[in-house]
């Protein structure tokens, strides 16, 4: 008979809007083990499972934090209650989270009034509506024991259950057993397994739009943006779930770790932004095609992808990561994808042709250059009619600190071939990515200096001779990245004061674009062709101290490792784009 071994829950905190997938281990009446579905309509051997679902009615509810649910709330927006605003939205814990929110929280009773003229219900949340009958929790829970008598209704009958906003502050119960189709009866024991208490998902600080043109700032949307006529770009290292360890990432509650949470987490995040092109590294190709293809298909975007190769990976295949880059298709359309294998590359260099220095460069890194057209006027041109391309490459370079010559070598590639496609056409080009390079290495020298000096001290590193290989270290394109223009922008407002806090005064780059507990510092950029495009607006960077209030990212709030970065760009006058 089929029986039941073992139930395994993978987080014991469910948050609002993520699946809940329990592991259910059961063993065949030959001793054999399974971990697959065995549905009522696809029994085994005259056996299948029957799940439940079950919440908890007698839990207590008190008040906890809209923006940090680990703490209680000591304060409550009355506006909220005036304005109808979901209730769990009004608690804030101290009056400098109050503060730090309030752009967004405003933005909570603006939207309430405005529905509440066209007597409709708030829009729904991507993780759920939080009614006014629905309390919170003051800490993230720990898992709980049943108790004789307890009331339990109904809630599912599915393997999988994605708690709502009505399961708020309760518990959930998981149940399943064996059944003999025939018969119906239960074949053992029902096996049954307690989550903690279901918390909302928490809310990320928002991050706005700082607009870097003085001349055009007064016609931005109420959201930060320019009004017509610009496209952004949005580039944004996930962190792959198969890198996403507890033993790495120990500060992140293991909840708050779980790809179920983080991919509704990421999808959130990356939506609100509503960039027109977004070039994401370290996706998995099962993550691609199963979620992150669909779900932006939703919201209007065309998908393209990159998986890396697997010369030196010996893992799961679904589970290699890659470069994928979206598009809105309102915006713009596809003409033209190239993919760089910097393996294939390495083995057609002259540095190629030694075996040693060959072994060297083959690190399974890719770069995806995609050409696009766009459907919109964004410059000025002699002649209209031409087509008005745009070219974006999007790369995750080696990440090995001690392979400075690889990486170099990887960006002087990519350059190269960008340089091939600027000369057969006159076209604004994008770089986007994770370089793994900090300011002033000799990768990021070379996409912003157009070259590297022989005296650079990362020149040293080159044990096989592979730089050498490279003649010059130099290219044509014009580039600049996007960021240097809080730098070097010469208004003062108090928003661009506080973004230029966040950057270095030498390097002209953000202090930090990763933050994880053993490394701070600035490894992603967005480079731009200087003769062909300028830079509206930029998102705004995050400090420090807000990252670190769970010690430093992924937390509950943010779920890589890496911040988000995305600029706003108008093609220049009289220029073909």
């Amino acid at each position: 008979m089929l029986t039941v071994l073992r139930v395994h829950l993978p987080s014991e905190v469910p948050v609002v809007g993520c699946e809940i997938a329990p592991y259910v281990l059961l063993r065949r009446p030959d001793g054999s083990v399974l971990i697959d579905e065995v549905p009522e309509p696809a029994p085994l051997i005259g056996y299948c499972m029957k799940y439940k679902w079950y919440r908890n009615q007698g839990d207590q509810k008190v008040a906890i934090c809209s923006v940090h649910p680990t703490e209680q709330a000591t304060l409550q927006c009355l506006v909220c209650l005036k304005e109808k605003v979901p209730i769990t939205k009004s608690y804030h814990c101290t009056p400098r989270c109050l503060s730090d929110a309030w752009q967004h929280h405003r933005s909570l009773h603006d939207r309430a009034k405005k529905t509440a003229k066209e007597n409709g219900a708030e829009e729904e949340e991507l993780f759920g509506r939080f009614n006014s009958n629905n309390g919170s929790i003051s800490m993230y829970p720990t898992a709980v024991a049943e108790k004789t008598g307890e009331a339990w209704s109904e809630v599912g009958f599915s393997r999988t259950y994605t708690p709502t906003s009505d399961d708020i502050n309760h518990v959930l119960k998981f149940e399943c057993v064996a059944i003999d189709v025939e018969t119906r009866k239960h074949v053992g024991n029902v096996n049954a397994i307690l989550t903690a208490r279901v918390i909302p998902a928490p809310s990320p600080t928002p991050r706005h739009m700082i607009p870097v043109n003085v001349a055009l700032s007064g016609q931005l949307n109420l959201d930060g943006r320019i009004a017509s006529g610009t496209f952004s770009v949005l580039s944004y290292n996930i962190l792959s779930d198969a890198y996403a360890t507890n033993e790495v990432y120990s500060y992140c509650p293991t909840w708050a770790l779980s790809w179920p949470y983080r991919r509704q987490n990421l999808l959130r995040e990356i939506i609100g932004y509503q960039a027109d092109i977004v070039c994401l590294q370290e996706v998995q190709s099962d993550h691609f095609e199963e979620f992150f293809a669909p779900e932006l298909d939703k919201h209007g975007y065309q998908a393209l992808y990159k998986k890396k190769t697997s010369e030196v990976y010996s893992g799961n295949p679904n589970t290699l990561d890659g470069c994928a880059t979206f598009f809105r298709r309102d915006r713009f359309s596809h003409v033209k994808k190239y993919e760089v294998e910097f393996n294939k590359a390495a083995q057609s260099s002259s540095a190629g042709q030694k075996k040693v220095a060959l072994s060297r460069l083959i690190k399974d890194n890719i770069a995806l250059i995609v050409v696009l057209e766009a459907k919109f006027t964004s410059c000025v041109s002699g002649n209209p009619g031409k087509r008005q391309l745009i070219c974006v490459a999007n790369t995750h370079v080696n990440v090995h600190h001690e392979h400075k010559d690889v990486k170099l070598w990887q960006v002087h590639t990519l350059l190269k071939g960008l340089e091939k496609i600027a000369v057969s056409a006159d076209i604004p080009m994008l770089v986007c990515g994770d370089f793994n390079s900090v300011p002033g290495s000799a990768p990021h020298a070379l996409l912003a200096n157009g070259k590297v000096g022989p005296l650079h001290p990362d020149l040293a590193v080159d044990p096989l001779g592979i730089l050498r290989s490279t003649n010059n270290l130099t290219h044509q394109l014009p580039l600049v990245s996007a960021y240097s223009s809080f730098a070097r922008m010469a208004g003062v407002t108090s928003g661009l004061e506080q973004q230029r806090r966040r950057m270095d005064a030498l390097t002209l780059e953000p202090l930090f674009t990763n933050c994880s507990r053993d490394f701070v510092g600035t490894v992603d950029y967005i480079f731009y062709t200087a003769d062909s495009l300028f830079v509206e607006s930029v998102l705004e960077l995050l400090d420090e101290e807000n990252l670190r209030k769970h010690t430093a990212i992924p937390s509950p709030e943010w779920s890589s490792d890496h911040i988000a970065l995305l600029a706003e760009f108008r093609c220049k006058p009289r220029i073909r784009c």
